[in-house]
């Protein structure tokens, strides 16, 4: 079978899995249709080196739009991080002919920033689906799903890398079985659940939990427009990375500084403590500090500039260089 694709996409992933559509002799791209809040420039310059025509719509369910990409006469769409739904009419039009990739097991982890769930939640293994796109959000049936282990090594930045590359892979071979006209679908299970977005305060950190949920909670926001962020009194610290570490369970001020060394601090947490070693703050850390959990706003911070105080006496300042990574119990189908 010969697949002319419509494609609506945006990021690394996208751009990935359309260099190898390009390349398979029975794959054409008819047509690109891009975010219509900031389109996706590297894939822009991708459809016209190879002469691809791009939309930019606000609705991709107005009918007009749907008559001019018809003429097109795609035999499937695929979406790969579009924002928009699908709704009936373009259904209708394209009856089991609309696919998507998602970077979440499911039923499991339906919905959005599913890679900063999944190491909140502590996973071991994050998956990619392809499925069929219905009225639902997530729901239509899996044509293809592949697991990846999460390690405690992972991190946001990392998850996120490996996606971009993976989920162009097993999009790329979900496509081949219908080249191959081998689809064979399956339903979804009646047990899932749906994660909402992430939104500003989210990323506000509550050490009244235990060492191992903070680290979690830390880990999922390792990426420079990210970070966990806590107040120790009115200024906020932005927390990139932890690290467990052995310690006694003891009872104590949770939130509370416990130690002090020239380049990390510790945390007391609900069962332990946790060790805090990439941050931006910007003032004086001391042993008895409180991080909490208290989003306020119009909170500026402007360098990297630290002082450390160990209890008794202020320590020499010196300037804390982040040193960070690039960014960006249930089996698989």
């Amino acid at each position: 079978m010969q697949l002319n694709i419509g494609y609506f996409a945006d990021g690394k992933w996208a751009y990935n899995c359309f260099l190898k559509i390009i390349s398979h002799q029975d794959m054409s791209i008819k047509f690109i249709v891009l975010r219509y809040k900031n389109p996706d420039l590297n894939l822009i310059k991708l459809a016209k080196k190879h002469k691809i025509p791009i939309f930019i719509v606000k609705n991709i369910n107005d009918e007009n739009f749907i008559k001019e990409i018809l003429t097109f006469k795609p035999n499937l769409l695929v979406s790969m991080s579009f924002d928009q739904i699908f709704k009936a009419d373009l259904l209708d039009y394209f009856k089991n002919k609309i696919i998507n990739c998602h970077a979440g097991k499911l039923p499991f982890y339906r919905g959005k920033n599913i890679l900063n769930w999944v190491l909140i939640n502590d996973e071991k293994e994050f998956g990619i689906s392809v499925h069929f796109v219905d009225l639902g959000i997530d729901t239509g049936d899996i044509i293809l799903q592949k697991c990846f282990t999460i390690s405690d090594k992972d991190d946001y930045s990392s998850l996120l890398k490996k996606a971009h590359r993976e989920c162009a892979n097993v999009l790329f071979e979900a496509l081949k079985l219908f080249v191959k006209g081998a689809v064979r679908a399956k339903k979804q299970g009646k047990i899932g659940f749906y994660c909402p977005a992430r939104i500003k305060g989210d990323e506000f950190i509550d050490f009244h939990q235990s060492s191992r949920e903070c680290f979690n909670f830390i880990r999922a926001l390792n990426a420079l427009d990210l970070g966990a962020k806590a107040f120790i009194e009115d200024k906020i610290i932005t927390i990139f990375k932890s690290k467990l570490i052995k310690a006694p369970h003891y009872k104590g001020i949770e939130g509370a500084v416990v130690g002090l060394e020239k380049d990390h601090f510790l945390v007391k947490t609900k069962d332990s403590v946790l060790k805090i070693t990439a941050f931006h703050f910007e003032g004086q850390i001391k042993i008895g500090h409180r991080l909490k959990a208290s989003p306020q706003q119009n909170i500026q911070y402007k360098t990297n500039s630290l002082k450390f105080d160990n209890g008794g006496g202020v320590l020499n300042s010196l300037s804390f260089i982040l040193k960070y990574l690039p960014r960006e119990k249930r089996k698989c189908s």
